[in-house]
């Protein structure tokens, strides 16, 4: 079926639905018949076929065709969830030096780092293990970052484990490993979807100050909750309160402190010593800067064997009565190795938590990687980033794993120690694999006091320093409020209330900013570039500034015209006057985007701007009171007579700045419908012209198109009253030749020859229509389109670009004359519109 066919049948249809096609379209733009339009028709039609250029609408199928995936953009969405094909062939022994420096400096902070997460997870250290090595061991797979560790967090196991206990409260005899694992897939498989559909942007509405008042509230809940650990209380109290209550009931029960203080406290003051003393020496020594690097990363290792070696000495003959608690046994090898068990009962009784557990598992990764690749000069992908943890979390599960998400400190370190591929990734796991099998009898003498006193040191890193709280503050107040704010409900309430609290208040805080957001009204300023006490041209060249003598054609290099706000709520310069462009012409810049939230705040400020200063075109429009409405008071009584706004101009012309503008929908565009309809009553019987600038995308022409904008409205029943159209073009050749700059003199020439004639024939075209009205003919619709079309044709071919031998060409299409493409054609095109004779009124 061909196309002329299916337009047919969709006339057709449309006209059985009552649909109008040609919505405010008087003059049939959009119909089938050949139109005059709006006195730019001839010109449109192909008379100049070297400067015609009608701009096409998209279409619905266009919109099908840039969302629909074509072939090749499928094949490559499938190469890239497996990012290493990019890189692994180009693999090479300088690259696997630095993967092994890293990997297994990493392996030996993640084997005690992860079983100290696992107690925070209210699980058996050695599924921290597990989780350690299952998370290393994928991620290079699915990996766009060479820094980041996957592994047990503290704040994920500690949320984990506060499901853990929630779960157990209802079916207590149900195993909490179980729970933990059907956690992770559940978790991993959500992650994993949303990868998939490419959806990574939504942490993006996640910003950084709610990010570190989450990380500053959990680090502090999780530092409260090892103190009593750490210093061997033994008073039993929960550690899963509230942060406030947890600090009371240590600090109530330290008379009950134990011989574990000194395996605690100690541990915890020497890894404290051991960094700040390499700090201090890489500062002092720079030449062995990377020597101290090493050390302070494997002071945790080392603290760990100390304290071990302690703990052995002591409590080898001791093992049913130790002087203080021990980690006890450790099972060697993957003894939880299975298929995760997936029971509803236990996923219903935890699925309220889910929200938050994928939360946790995403901000923190992304955050972390995101801030690494822009230190190493890279770009992570967030949304295969979420396909890595997904299938880690997915997979996880089948060695005992439970929820593991991006480690902070370990990604520090990583970076530090030179890793170069995510391939790293694999040497540490081989480090946890050995760790699993070789070390689990070591692991028993572990002091429970020094694992504590590592979890504590190792969150501390995540508290937001004072010195960054300070730039949030003066950068935006308001997001230092943010950040206290989640601090607050994390210590006073929870993490997960923290989590929901921050994320919230930053949306409202979001869409308060879009609902509330006010444009601002522009003004001409002409401005000059300055170096030092010399003008720049646009060649580069000097001049002085204020020299009268250079030649006007000179003179205009010198300068340009830039649109400030009139108020200087920019913050330019108050003593610099904004000329306001020509009385009745408002210049209007969107600040925020113009859609439904804030389509109503906008207009209502545009509105009341443009009532303040104009006037009624009628100032007899209400003849009596009764007439008038009721929101209108009007003078007082006694003083209808007086004119007090006579001075104020009439309404001419209204400029939207589109700039920054991306997309409309039907409440914005009926909002503009609506204030267009009130300015015409009260602008009545003269007429308002919309012009609109720097409109970025062509749906949003389409919407504007769609409800009469982009060309002048017509006058009730007299049709278009004659206009200039303005248009911009562009050459299409370069400009840089020698030619090209002898045929601009050329054409300087002929301008000057040719001015004469102009002047003259617009004289006689002006007397002829001014004859006309005085001898009070009356022009009709038609005859008025005509005359506009043959005035346009007639300024086109007395133009300067219609006579240049140079090829240009129209920038925007000319069946859309309004929409133009900066505010200086748009003020140049209201300006040569405007009228102003004033209406007679009796």
């Amino acid at each position: 079926m061909s196309g002329e066919t299916m337009s047919k049948l969709g006339h057709t249809l449309a006209k059985g639905l009552g649909i109008k096609l040609s919505y405010r379209d008087p003059l049939g733009a959009t119909s089938g018949s050949e139109p005059v339009t709006r006195g730019e028709s001839t010109f449109s039609m192909g008379t100049v076929d070297t400067y015609s250029y009608n701009e096409p609408e998209p279409t619905s199928l266009d919109w099908i065709r840039e969302i629909t995936p074509t072939g090749r953009q499928f094949v490559q969405y499938l190469i890239s969830l497996f990012p290493f094909l990019n890189w692994i062939a180009n693999y090479n022994l300088q690259w696997l030096i630095g993967d092994l420096i890293a990997g297994i400096t990493v392996g030996a902070v993640v084997v005690p780092q992860g079983m100290a997460y696992a107690k925070l997870a209210e699980l058996p250290v050695q599924f921290g293990l597990y989780s350690s090595f299952m998370g290393v061991l994928i991620y290079w797979f699915f990996a766009t970052s060479k820094d980041i560790t996957i592994g047990p967090v503290a704040v994920m196991s500690t949320l984990t484990g506060t499901i853990v206990l929630d779960v157990q409260k209802i079916y207590p005899d149900y195993p909490a490993h179980l729970i933990a694992s059907s956690l992770a897939v559940i978790c991993g498989g959500i992650v994993f979807v949303l990868g998939l559909f490419r959806v990574g942007f939504i942490v993006d509405f996640i910003p950084l100050p709610a990010i570190s008042a989450f990380m500053t509230g959990s680090a502090i809940n999780i530092c409260a909750g090892q103190v009593s650990t750490m210093l061997g209380e033994t008073a039993k109290f929960s550690t899963r309160g509230a942060t406030y209550m947890v600090i009371i009931n240590t600090l109530k029960h330290l008379p009950s402190s134990t011989l574990d203080a000194a395996m605690g406290v100690t541990a915890c003051a020497m890894l404290y010593l051991i960094r700040s003393g390499c700090t201090y020496a890489a500062k002092k020594q720079p030449q062995k800067a990377k020597v101290w690097f090493f050390i302070s990363t494997l002071r945790t290792v080392f603290v760990i064997l100390f304290y071990t070696m302690i703990s052995a000495a002591v409590n080898l003959h001791r093992k049913n009565h130790p002087l203080f608690s021990l980690l006890g046994t450790v099972p060697r090898g993957f003894q939880q190795a299975a298929v995760p068990v997936m029971d509803r009962k236990i996923i219903a009784a935890y699925a309220n938590q889910l929200p938050a557990a994928v939360i946790v598992l995403l901000i923190e990764h992304i955050a972390i990687s995101k801030s690494f690749g822009r230190v190493n000069n890279y770009t992570i992908d967030p949304s295969q980033e979420f396909v890595a943890i997904g299938v880690s979390n997915l997979l996880g599960p089948f060695l005992g794993a439970y929820p593991a998400t991006g480690s902070f400190s370990r990604t520090a370190i990583k970076s530090k120690a030179g890793v170069r591929t995510p391939l790293a990734g694999c040497i540490t796991a081989v480090v946890v694999l050995l760790a699993i099998y070789a070390l689990p009898a070591l692991f028993f003498y572990i002091p429970k006091a020094s694992l504590a006193g590592v979890i504590i040191h190792a969150v501390g890193d995540l508290i937001t320093p004072p010195n960054t709280v300070y730039q949030f503050w003066r950068v935006s107040p308001l997001d230092a409020l943010i950040f206290f704010i989640g601090v607050f409900v994390t210590v006073f309430t929870s993490i997960e209330n923290g989590i929901y609290c921050t994320i919230c208040v930053s949306i409202a805080v979001l869409l308060f900013r879009v609902a509330k957001a006010r444009g601002q009204f522009l003004g001409r300023v002409t401005i000059h570039s300055v170096v030092g006490d010399h003008l720049l041209d646009t060649d580069g060249k000097y001049g002085s500034f204020g020299n009268d003598k250079s030649p006007s054609n000179d003179e205009e290099h010198h300068h340009r015209t830039i649109f400030l706000p009139i108020n200087h709520g920019d913050g330019s310069n108050p003593d610099i006057q904004v000329e306001q462009p020509l009385p009745g012409i408002f210049i209007y810049r969107f600040s925020e985007g113009f859609n439904y939230p804030n389509a109503n705040h906008y207009t209502d400020f545009l509105v009341q701007t443009i009532f303040k200063n104009t006037r009624r075109t009628n100032p007899h429009a209400y003849r009596n009171r009764g007439d008038r409405p009721w929101n209108d008071s009007g003078p007082r009584r006694g003083k209808e007579g007086s004119d007090d706004d006579s001075h104020l101009p009439l309404l001419q012309a209204v400029i939207l700045d589109f700039s920054s503008v991306n997309n409309v929908d039907v409440t914005s565009i009926q909002n503009l419908i609506d204030v267009r309809n009130q300015l015409d009553l009260y602008a009545s019987p003269r007429s308002v012209q919309w012009h609109f600038a720097h409109i970025n995308n062509r749906w949003t022409k389409r919407g504007l198109a769609a409800a009469g904008f982009g060309y002048p409205t017509p006058v009730s029943n007299e049709g278009f009253r004659r206009w200039k159209p303005i248009f911009s073009v562009a050459e299409i050749e370069g400009s840089a030749s020698a030619a090209a700059h002898a045929e601009i003199i050329n054409n300087q020439r002929e301008q000057a020859y040719h001015r004469s004639e102009d002047v003259e024939s617009g004289l006689k075209s002006e007397s002829a229509a001014t004859e006309r009205e005085t001898h009070g003919v009356e022009t009709s619709s038609e005859d008025s389109n005509v005359i506009a079309e043959d005035k346009f044709q007639r300024d086109i071919t007395d133009s300067k670009a219609y006579r240049s031998r140079r090829k240009v060409a129209l920038v925007q299409g000319m069946n859309r004359p309004f929409f133009h493409i900066d505010l200086t054609s748009a003020l140049q095109s209201a300006v040569a519109n405007s009228s102003d004779e004033v209406p007679h009124f009796d």
